[in-house]
């Protein structure tokens, strides 16, 4: 590419999160005062840069004389080489709960064709763990899974591993947030679970090829985790874990926050403790996980209420939804049983599809076990 070569849209969003000296709030400040088009911020000239708050003769240097900073041909090979996409924000397969933040990537690379359509919570806690601890990840990830949540979390050693492995081992999605450039797999021995995900979920990262782990990706890592989750689950964590530093950016982006309790005089269990005294959720089993998100409702982050005096827009409904939905015609109220013999589905397929009709708001579970549709 020479000097006279203009940018695709997707080309600048690349080079713009390529950038160093570029945090994700400069940037998104940069769209937002260029009319969203990423194009227009290489064309603006280093004066109209610098009237954006944050923008000084550094970061619009960096921008104007991008080509001697960053080798885009050598990147979009790499990513053709590698089966990488980078998902801009606008882009439906963005998750949505991450364009939220107060500082969302403005696009992510992407391995594997999982499109975020499922809400998401996050498995985390300590490289250095129990035994307890990663039998307790493996059973939430699977439970969850089978419920129709994809399962997040950051391919570490430990509970992050077996939070992924729980979801695959029933079929389920997990998505892996790195804190490196997506071409690094760390630790090396994971090599085989980054393929298993890659096959039917996701490997996501903000960074460019070739860029190494130290603790400022991983706070960044950390913070995408928690952003792109409709809450955070710590399963084991010292009191200065990584995890500690995902359940404060679930506070600050209002996310739910549960801990897993464990052993009085075991270390890595001491930041769950404290998590717990300072008010997350004491999590025993997925049922706290359901009952706290049906009590928030409609304030849950995911979900926007219908105003008053308006009915709400039909949700996008798959196949299976639709099957289910039918089978409250007349405002019946419905058993697990009747509704397996009504739709032909396994009841670990028929309880996730009935989570996800939950989550859109178009079916309640009442204290009976029965499940009716809203009116």
């Amino acid at each position: 590419m020479n000097e006279t070569d203009t940018l695709t849209e997707a080309q600048a969003y690349l080079v713009l999160n390529a950038l160093p000296n570029i945090g994700p709030i400069t940037l998104n400040r940069l769209l937002a005062d260029l009319g969203g088009d990423p194009c227009a911020i290489f064309t603006a000239g280093a004066r109209r840069l610098e009237q954006v708050r944050g923008v000084g003769p550094v970061i619009s240097a960096s921008i104007t004389g991008w080509r001697e900073q960053f080798d885009l041909a050598r990147e979009e090979e790499r990513m053709a080489q590698s089966n990488v996409t980078f998902v801009t924000a606008p882009e439906a397969a963005y998750p949505k709960l991450l364009r939220e933040i107060n500082d969302p990537p403005i696009g992510l690379y992407r391995k594997g064709k999982y499109d975020f359509d499922r809400p998401c919570l996050a498995i985390v806690g300590s490289r250095r763990t129990t035994l307890y601890g990663q039998s307790v990840a493996k059973k939430l990830g699977a439970e969850l899974a089978r419920l129709g949540f994809c399962v997040v979390s950051g391919l570490a050693r430990g509970i992050d591993t077996a939070a992924h492995e729980g979801a695959l081992s029933v079929g389920g999605k997990t998505a892996a947030v790195l804190g490196t450039g997506i071409d690094l797999i760390y630790p090396p021995e994971n090599l085989a679970l980054f393929r298993q995900i890659e096959e039917t979920g996701a490997i996501v990262s903000e960074f460019p090829f070739g860029r190494r782990a130290d603790r400022q990706s991983f706070a960044m890592r950390n913070r995408i985790v928690a952003g792109m989750c409709e809450g955070v689950i710590v399963v084991e964590s010292d009191v200065s874990g990584g995890s500690m530093i995902t359940a404060k950016f679930a506070g600050e982006q209002g996310r739910l926050l549960f801990a897993v309790p464990g052993r009085i005089d075991q270390a890595t269990s001491a930041g769950c403790h404290q998590l717990i005294r300072d008010g997350a959720t004491l999590l025993t089993s997925v049922d706290d996980i359901l009952s706290e998100m049906n009590y928030l409702d409609g304030l849950r982050p995911s979900v926007i209420p219908a105003k008053a005096g308006k009915e709400a827009a039909p949700a996008e409904l798959n196949l299976d939804e639709q099957k289910v939905l039918a089978g409250f015609a007349g405002g019946a109220l419905v058993s697990l049983d009747t509704l397996v013999g009504q739709t032909g589905l396994p009841v670990a397929q028929l309880s996730a599809t009935l989570m996800l009709l939950e989550l859109k708001r178009l079916v309640v579970k009442r204290a009976d076990g029965t499940f009716e549709a809203r009116g």
